[in-house]
């Protein structure tokens, strides 16, 4: 029989709850999931440190123990809620190689596409939501904390340019600054690279740390004070980028954060104002940058030919209009040891591996087939991550269940590596493509 006088149990808060669902991810696990993320999002951290090759081990060891832990933690999959648009652009890129100008990279790519695949695997899979989030939050850390004090030591003791301990292409006599790891412009006013030695991947980067402090501090899951101090180094790390794509993948990233609560705000029976404002809202986005296409570049700090991605742009498109339907084969990263990327994207003596966008980069490859099943992908990710994000969550009949902020960090993650996609082919590769699969699959399993 109850005690009438004893006090109702307290209930559980977020912070418990959150703390509940992380105990449930070992301590190992947890570990290497930090390690994997930072390797996804700063691989050109060790391999400007320990070379291509010895990344290479890294990265094999980091799949290899991704599908080690997961077959041993033996996840709960439901196999026939797999996202079939994941499944079929793989299948594509896969029977690509029977078309392959150049099977033997073709090879090579699909062996680094599916090795970042089962990373994503594991972490959609053996981590929760919260354990996810920490342990993108501590990656993030690490990389933003890493790269400060690395630009402060370059900037204090080095006190010049630091190139790569192993450099994946000959120096030449005349280096070009895409060449260094450092170019000690911390106390310059310039573009600080970080660890990563990019300024644009190093600021986006930040806006990822953005994204997941900020909803660390919304939901309460960590101390504030941890929060905002990560929050405020996101910014200046941010800030001392000065990436203009990158800012622009901000702005876009805040306007979707802003539909998302609107259309929380408003419910389910009154979410058709929020839909016929961001339509219209597209419409003068589009005809603004087609009436004033030459204008924008000025607007964002860059020359004329967004600093060489017009030039690049215009040798992609005409190299894919050779093979329009099903492309020239996957190769992922290109190869620039084979024809047609020897001399595909060469500037300043750079020799560049992508794109600079990722939908010419797999209409290049995989042709419009593979563009429309890529669509359908990213597509098909945002509109469930869209739902969960805007829709309470429920367990049970009642649709009374709190929003967190939490269910926001599918959809934003994604918000800003589709407007990064529009400058990059990180989407494609390395962290950009483990973010796009685990959301698919952790989106996809959750649905109804």
């Amino acid at each position: 029989m109850s005690n009438p006088s004893r006090p109702a149990p307290r209930p559980a808060s977020l912070r418990d709850r959150i703390a509940a669902a992380r105990g449930t991810t070992g301590t190992g696990a947890s570990m290497f999931a930090v390690l994997l993320l930072f390797t996804l999002f700063a691989g050109d951290f060790w391999r400007n440190l320990i070379s291509w090759p010895g990344y290479f081990v890294l990265a094999g060891a980091l799949a290899v123990g991704s599908v080690v832990l997961f077959l041993r933690m033996r996840p709960t999959v439901r196999w026939r809620k797999l996202p079939k648009s994941l499944v079929l652009f793989l299948a594509f890129a896969v029977v690509s190689l029977a078309w392959s100008d150049y099977p033997g990279a073709t090879a090579l790519g699909l062996v680094a596409q599916f090795a970042t695949t089962a990373a994503a695997v594991f972490l959609a899979f053996c981590l929760s939501w919260p354990s996810l989030l920490t342990a993108l939050a501590n990656a993030f850390r690490w990389i933003l904390g890493l790269s400060l004090l690395f630009e402060l030591i370059v900037a204090v003791f080095v006190r010049k340019p630091v190139l790569p301990l192993t450099p994946a292409q000959p120096v030449p006599s005349h280096i070009p600054s895409a060449f260094y790891w450092s170019r000690d412009l911390l106390f310059h006013g310039g573009q600080i690279q970080g660890i990563v030695g990019n300024s644009n991947l190093l600021a986006m980067i930040a806006l990822l740390g953005l994204i997941v402090f900020g909803v660390q501090l919304a939901d309460r899951s960590v101390r504030r004070g941890t929060a905002i101090t990560w929050l405020v180094i996101a910014v200046v790390v941010f800030a001392l980028t000065r990436s203009s794509t990158v800012f622009i993948a901000t702005v876009f990233t805040a306007v979707v954060l802003g539909f998302a609560l609107w259309t929380r705000r408003a419910g389910p029976e009154r979410r058709r104002p929020v839909y016929l404002t961001a339509a219209a809202l597209a419409v003068v986005v589009v005809v603004s940058v087609v009436l004033f296409a030459s204008r924008i570049p000025v607007l964002l700090g860059k020359s004329e030919d967004l600093t060489g991605r017009l030039t690049i742009w215009n040798s992609v498109i005409h190299l894919a209009q050779e093979r329009p339907a099903f492309g020239w084969g996957w190769v992922s990263y290109w190869a620039p040891w084979v024809e047609p990327f020897k001399n595909l994207a060469v500037r300043s003596g750079v020799v560049y591996l992508q794109a600079h966008n990722a939908w010419l980069d797999v209409w290049l490859q995989l042709g419009i087939v593979g563009l429309v099943i890529f669509a359908l992908l990213v597509l098909s990710t945002l509109w469930r991550s869209w739902f969960q994000a805007v829709d309470r969550p429920r367990v049970a009949v009642a649709d009374d269940l709190p929003y967190t902020a939490l269910a926001l960090l599918p959809l934003l993650l994604l918000a800003a590596l589709l407007a990064q996609s529009l400058a990059e082919s990180r989407i494609l590769i390395e962290g950009g493509w483990t973010l796009l699969v685990l959301i698919s699959l952790k989106t996809k399993q959750s649905a109804t």
